[in-house]
Parts: structure tokens; sequence; C-alpha cells
């Protein structure tokens, strides 16, 4: 019925797109008012249009029409370029705040700037963001000339630019292209600041994110992370390493009948569907043996089960050549989707630490987390987000639930002309390999040109020395040779060009081809393997065809590729044997097309699993950040009312204070605790109060006299640091604090992540468990930090600029006398002049200005006069 009602009235997204068109053709009819203006003129044009939205109150829904109609002919003057309708289109629904689903070739960067230009007219900045900084480089430099003719500052943010005034600078442009890496880390970085002005970036206003679905679905996978050393240590990786190769590797036995239970055998059985790798009950045996520990999954030996886990995942599940690659004696991920080397990142928890040793290069030093943010809470952030890319509506239900991003498909300019033949099946890796190089032989020789997807490194070296012991001319292209990717991809239509690629690197860069090219059939792509994801398959198909163009593509596979072996192989071996296949045939059916594609739904839905789970994580620490960076801006604004919030603390100390002394409101005064009460003020405070000073007959009467007496000791030792001077100490120790104790706070979050998946086995769900704990945790953590401001700001050392140069003075005066003199007391020097030495002076030691005083009944019973914070 819904195919039926389809075909009658059109789908949803056909509606949507008619809609658009109709704005579209409004857009057209404003072409000719605006081809007969001057450049001078258009620009006026376009800076009405500015005035309008930034001091008129226009939405921008109000002036897209002109605005687009201005830049459609701003483009043909600057670039010799008119966007077509349906870009235009495409722009439009990246102003709603949508996905344009967009073929190869239709020229999706022309189709942002038209977004791009709309935004601006805020004057509260646009990003940009692409996948690699070549992108960002050529985006912002190609459309640059259309952006200065419309009155717009352009910034890029590319990985070489380390100077945070020239950084400063890109953001401060009214529009900024820049990878998603750069825009993350500098977000986390910025929150890590000091001062207000040191910041790099101004704000989250309108994002469109090019080629969305890598950088929201394929890289949100692993969060970004800054990290520093930690003396917490974890020695247990290589021990781990010996102990997962002692174990024995068994299997699952699946029951014959439905009333008995799976059977394993061996240590620990490999699941590849779900890339884990489970413990038996032997094996936890033998693990526990080997360890030389009672339980393995005890609380103290935590670490050790989590390490022995990763050791088995690396061992078992990561693959060298595959998902990582070692260089330099260092193991560098290779990203799963784009088959580039990720410079800089490690796997998380342990795990790059596992492959290290596996490896037997140098295992790094654990790390702390110092900041980290995943993709999808950094880009949830903006007021406005919107992506492009070819392929989107296979994955459009993750961008529903996610980020609530609607999936819009946009239809070519020209009709698609590729023919996307159907996939071959062969019994083996050999027999396909084989019959691979035949069709890129049979290609190469007619000279039409071939670009061939691998799906790991490992593949396309396989079929390299294939090729090349063949003597067919080919480039590679993987992650070994990523820094060639532009030219390597934009050669692949050359005449008899063979080009083998990994997934689909080299993204964003057009493959144009020549007449002759398209008169020999045009550009070739075959698929050596079935990706996980139909999308990369689509994306390596896509490369073929733009604009109308002639191609073909086909996917040869074979019962040995990882997806068959896994997801799907018994049905079509069975059929390959009905079919009695022989050496080196293969078959060729829909259905089996049909069933490859159903495998990999499977993966897809698994894979969106995954990163929900990571996303339902972070959703706990995001709002924790949230919390921190919100109030760590305040306190780095001049005018922020710290003297207030100091108050609130000291109530809260105070309140505290009193419940651990067990002084109740309502209790009789002769019960109350002042002992307790006046220990603990010294102790931590070092304040000395009397009986006298804190008698009191009500609970009330208590809490204000222990505030009043707080606040005027703390007020009269600060008093000698000018108001300015005052506020600046505290809100730096207030930062000070705060970031020490959030670093604390990370890591006992990522502890206790680490940990949390064994409260499963006590039928207790761990996120739920993991909720309920750094809930508790970030309570201690506010509460911590507000006690430990009043601390240090009460047991805090002032001293002036004037009694800084006394002290120094004193100083040298009293080494020279300890150089002359075998006595260690120095004598005749000035009381004013307090000791400022790398020792720090205990309160109970002789005061050093000679009085023959213990220091805190002399020098250090009030401080100096006048100054600024030295110490604590």
């Amino acid at each position: 019925m819904l195919n039926v009602f389809s075909k009658i009235f059109g789908t949803k997204n056909d509606r949507e797109v008619k809609k658009y068109l109709k704005r579209a053709q409004v857009i057209n009819s404003l072409e000719s008012k605006y081809e007969k203006l001057s450049d001078e003129e258009l620009k006026s044009e376009f800076n009405t249009l500015k005035e309008l939205v930034q001091n008129e109150g226009k939405s921008l829904d109000e002036v897209l029409n002109d605005s687009f109609a201005i830049t459609r002919e701003a483009a043909k003057r600057a670039l010799n370029m008119r966007p077509y309708d349906v870009q235009l289109i495409g722009a439009m629904v990246l102003n709603e705040g949508r996905i344009a689903e967009m073929k190869t070739g239709e020229g999706k960067t022309l189709v942002g700037s038209l977004a791009v230009s709309l935004n601006a007219l805020s004057g509260k900045g646009v990003h940009v963001v692409t996948v690699n900084d070549y992108l960002a480089s050529r985006d912002a430099a190609e459309l640059e000339p259309l952006y200065n003719f419309l009155g717009y500052s352009v910034g890029a943010i590319v990985g070489g630019l380390r100077d945070d005034e020239q950084r400063r600078a890109q953001y401060a442009a009214d529009i900024t292209y820049g990878t998603n890496n750069e825009f993350g880390f500098d977000y986390l970085r910025d929150n890590m600041n000091y001062d207000i002005n040191e910041k790099v970036q101004r704000g989250h206003n309108f994002v469109i994110v090019d080629e969305v679905d890598s950088i929201l679905i394929d890289e949100a996978r692993t969060p970004l992370i800054i990290s520093g050393p930690t003396n917490h240590k974890n020695s247990n990786y290589i021990a781990a390493h010996q102990i997962a190769m002692q174990l024995e590797r068994g299997e699952l036995i699946e029951p014959k009948r439905a009333d008995e239970k799976p059977k394993t055998t061996g240590d620990f059985v490999v699941d590849e569907k779900n890339k884990s790798v489970i413990l038996t009950e032997q094996g936890h045996e033998n693990a526990e043996k080997l360890f030389g520990v009672d339980n393995l999954y005890s609380i103290e030996n935590a670490m050790l089960s989590h390490s022995l886990d990763q050791a088995l995942k690396a061992n078992y599940i990561f693959e060298k050549d595959v998902d990582y690659v070692v260089k330099d004696n260092e193991i560098i991920i290779v990203d799963e989707f784009t088959g580039r080397l990720s410079e800089g990142r490690r796997f998380s928890e342990g795990l790059h630490q596992a492959l290290e040793a596996k490896e037997g290069v140098q295992i790094q030093d654990e790390s702390q987390t110092l900041a980290d943010i995943t993709f999808q809470n950094y880009f949830r952030m903006y007021d406005k987000l919107a992506g492009m890319t070819g392929t989107a509506q296979t994955e459009a239900t993750e961008f529903a639930e996610i980020y609530k991003l609607d999936v819009v498909s946009i239809p070519t300019n020209v009709p698609i002309k590729r023919n996307d033949k159907n996939d071959l099946i062969f019994k083996s890796e050999r027999e396909k390999f084989n019959a691979v190089c035949d069709r890129i032989k049979e290609l190469h020789e007619k000279g039409q040109p071939v670009l061939v997807g691998t799906a790991s490194i490992e593949k396309s070296e396989k079929l390299h020395k294939i090729l090349s012991e063949k003597k067919i001319p080919h480039t590679v292209l993987n992650a070994k040779q990523h820094e060639k990717e532009g030219k390597i991809i934009a050669d692949a239509g050359q005449k008899g060009a063979v080009t083998i690629a990994t997934n689909m690197a080299g993204r964003g860069v057009d493959i144009k081809l020549t007449q002759e090219i398209l008169d020999l059939g045009g550009l070739a792509i075959i698929g050596t393997e079935r990706h996980e994801s139909r999308r990369i398959d689509n994306q390596l198909r896509g490369r073929a065809g733009r604009q109308g163009d002639v191609g073909e593509s086909q996917f040869y596979l074979s019962l040995e590729d990882n997806l068959l072996r896994i997801f799907g192989s018994d049905k079509i071996k069975g059929i390959m044997e009905r079919l009695g296949i022989e050496e080196g045939e293969h078959i060729e059916s829909k259905m089996v097309t049909r069933a490859v594609e159903n495998a990999q739904k499977k993966v897809e839905a698994m894979h969106f699993e995954s990163r929900k789970h990571l996303l339902e994580y972070d959703d706990v620490a995001n709002e924790q950040r949230k919390v921190v960076y919100n109030f760590r801006n305040d306190l780095l604004k001049p005018d922020y009312d710290i003297t207030s919030k100091l108050d609130e603390n000291r109530n809260e100390y105070i309140a505290n204070l009193l419940a651990n002394a067990e002084i109740i409101n309502g209790m009789p005064s002769e019960d109350f605790n002042f002992d307790y009460v006046r220990a603990k003020l010294q102790e931590e405070l070092h304040l000395v109060v009397t009986q006298e000073d804190i008698q009191s007959e009500t609970y009330e009467e208590l809490e204000t006299k222990l505030f009043n007496i707080i606040k005027e000791v703390y007020e009269q030792k600060m008093s000698v640091a000018a108001p300015d001077q005052k506020s600046e100490i505290e809100r730096i120790l207030y930062l000070q604090i705060l970031d020490k104790a959030w670093r604390d706070h990370l890591y006992a979050m990522d502890t206790l992540k680490a940990g949390i998946g064994l409260r499963g086995y006590n039928q207790k769900d761990p996120l739920v468990e993991y909720k309920k704990e750094s809930y508790n945790m970030f309570i201690e953590f506010i509460t911590n930090i507000k006690h430990e401001i009043i601390k240090v700001l009460f047991t805090i050392q002032l001293q002036s600029q004037e009694d800084a140069a006394k002290e120094q003075e004193a100083l040298e005066k009293m080494k020279e006398e300890m150089e002359s003199s075998t006595e260690n007391s120095v004598t005749n020097v000035d009381k004013e002049a307090v000791m400022s030495s790398d020792k720090k002076i205990a309160r109970n030691d002789p005061c050093p200005c000679g009085s023959g005083k213990k220091y805190k009944q002399c020098c250090g019973k009030s401080g100096p006069k006048r100054g600024l914070a030295v110490g604590n």
C-alpha cells in the first residue's frame, strides 16, 4: 500500500523537493533584476540585506530569496560559475539545518557557499567543516573571491597553524573553514585557558559539515581527548599479553535442540560479529592461576581483568595493516572508513598499550584525560547544524535520533548514466583477485581508467603485488601514501590509469574526465570487497558517473571475505554448491546481492548501537562538562561577582562543619560540640577562636557568628591588596582548584567506566549504575571544590612588591652573614622584612626576624600590609 501511495502522490522526499523547487523559481525570477546592476550596486544591495538582518530584525528566511539571487550573480562574476536550480535547493536544505544528500560531482562546495553567505549576514560567524586540511584550504581559497566580493572575510583553521593569535584571527573572520579535529580541540583548549581574551573561538552559531556521514557517523566512534601524564601507572600490559598468548582459543558450539544451551570450548571465544572476546569459565580459572590471584573480578583486580580483555582484543580482533600500522616504533591507528592514518590519536581504555605490547614496541605511559568531548556533543552545541554528502539515506535514522537532522535527497542536475552491475561472487579470495586482475588488464589495454577499491591496506598491497607480477602499471593509495592523496585521485581519470584506493580515500576530490575517456566508457569502478557499510560502497560507486558522465561499477566478492564469512556465506555457499560452480567461475544474481545488503544492514545496526552506547555514556559526562565549563567561563569574566560566590561557599563550609560536629538546628546549645568546631577551624583554616568567640544559644546564632568571624578575618587579611588585585587572586586560585579537581574527576570517571561493565554479572544495568555513581561523584566534586577554595584562600600568604624587594635585600644580607659566621641565626633584621625564601617557614619555627618568638606569634601573625598572592 505504501509503495502504491508513493507512486501516486510521490514520496515525502519528492514533496519536499517540489516545495523547494517552487522557491528556486522565485529566486530565478530575480536573476534579471540583479544581472543589470554594476559590481558596486550589487555589493550595495547585499550590504542592505546585512543591515536588515543585523539592525532591523529581519529573519534569514525573509531575505533568503534576495541573498541567494545576489550570491548567484556574484558567483557568475567572481568564479565564472552559475549555481543550478538543484544547487539552490541544496542550499535551502542546509539553511534549514538539514542534510542535503547530493551525488558526487554535483558541486556541493558551491551549494555550501549560498547557505554560508546567507547565514553570515547575522555577523555571528559561520563554520564550514571538512574531512582534511587539504579540502579546508582548497575550499576557502576557491570561494574567497566570491566571499570577498560580498564583503566577507574568510579564515582557515589547519593543522600547521599553531600560533593562537593567528588562529583567533581566522575564527574572527565572517566565514571559517577547518577540520572537525581542529574545531573540537580548539574548543577543549579554550576551556583550559586562564584568560578570556586567550580564547580563539568566538561562539558556535551555524556550521555546515561537508562529508557529514564521515564526520558525524564514522569518526564519531572515537572521542576527542586532550591528555597529559599521570601518576597512576598500570604495568599489567606485558603480563596480560603473555597470559593472552598462553590461553587456548575455543569455539561456540550451537545447541542441536531448542532446550539446550550453547557450549564453549577452550579458554576464550572470539565473537567476530560483535568484535569482542569472551572468556569461558575454564578461561577465568586459568587466567587467575597465571595472574596468581584468587578472584580475577574482585574490585582490587578490576584493572587486571580489564588489561586481559584488551590484550585478547589486541591479539584476536585487531589486525596489523588493517586496523593499525607500525611506523617508527609506534602504533598508528588506520581510520577504518577513510583508510587514512590517524596521527596523534590513540585507542582508549588501554587498548593502544595492549597493541604496543603485542607488537613489541615501546609502551607509552598511561595518560590522564585533561579534557574530552565526542563529536556528537561538540556539534550539537551549534545553534544550527547542517550537513552535505553524497550518501546519507542509509544512516537517516541515526542522523534523526542523535542529531535531530533530517536527510533530503536532492535530484541530480543531469540524469545518472552509470551502469551499476550485479556483484560477482567467487568461492575463494584467490579466484576473486585473479578475476579482478584480468578485468583490470582488459580495461587498461582499452585505455579506460580504473579505480579499484579495497577494504584494507593489507588487501591493497596484496593486489599491488599481483598487478606488479602481471606488469600492469598502477598507483596505490592507502594510509601509507595519504600525503599524495589529492594528486593521486585527481589523476585517476587519465587514459589507461589504474588506481588502487583504500575505501573512500580522496573524498572531496573530483575525478574529471576528457571527452576521449567518456568515449571509451568513462571511469570504471571495481570494488574488491563489500564494506560493512553500504554507504562506503555507494561512495566508491559515486566516483564514476558525475554530472551525467558515462561509467560503470561492479563488486567482486568471495566467500572468504570477512562480511560474507561472518554474516551470510552459508546460504550463498549452498547455492554455489547446488549450481556446481567450478574453479574460477562465479555466480551473479540480484538475490545474492540482496543477501549481501541484508548482511550489511545487520552490521550497520550493530555499529549504530555501538556509537549510541558511547554517546549514552558521554551524555552523562557532557552534562557535567557543561556545568564546569559554564562556571569556568563565568570566572573568566572580569565583572563576575566572585565575592557573592565566596560568601555562598562560606555558608556551605559552615553548614558542613556543623553537620560533621553533629550540631543540628533545634538542639539545645549545651549539646553543641564547640571543641570540634574550634579544632576544625584551627586545622583547616589556621584560625584560632575561643569558646567565648563562638558561644551561642541557637543554631542560627552560631552560624552567623562563624560566618562573621571567618569573613572578617579573611577581609582583614585581604585588605592589603587593592580590590581589583583581590578579585584577580580569588579568580585565579578558584580556576586552579577547579581545573585540578576536574582532571582528577575525569580520571575517576574513566576508571569507573572501565570496570562498570562487570556490574552486568550482578544483573544490574551498567549504564544505570554509571549514571548513579557518576552523579554522586560529581556532587562530591563540587562540594570539595567549594571547601577547598575557602581553605586555600584562608591560608595563602600575601606580600607587596615593596616588601618583596626588602625581603630580597634582607635575604642577601643574611646569606652574607651566614657565610662569614658559623651561627645559623640572624640579628638586626627589620621586622617588616618577612622571609621569602624557597623553604616555607613553619608556623612554630623561630621567626627569621630574630625576635626570639615563634613565627606564628610574630611576623606570621597578621602578614605584611599590602600585596599579592605568592603561595599557599
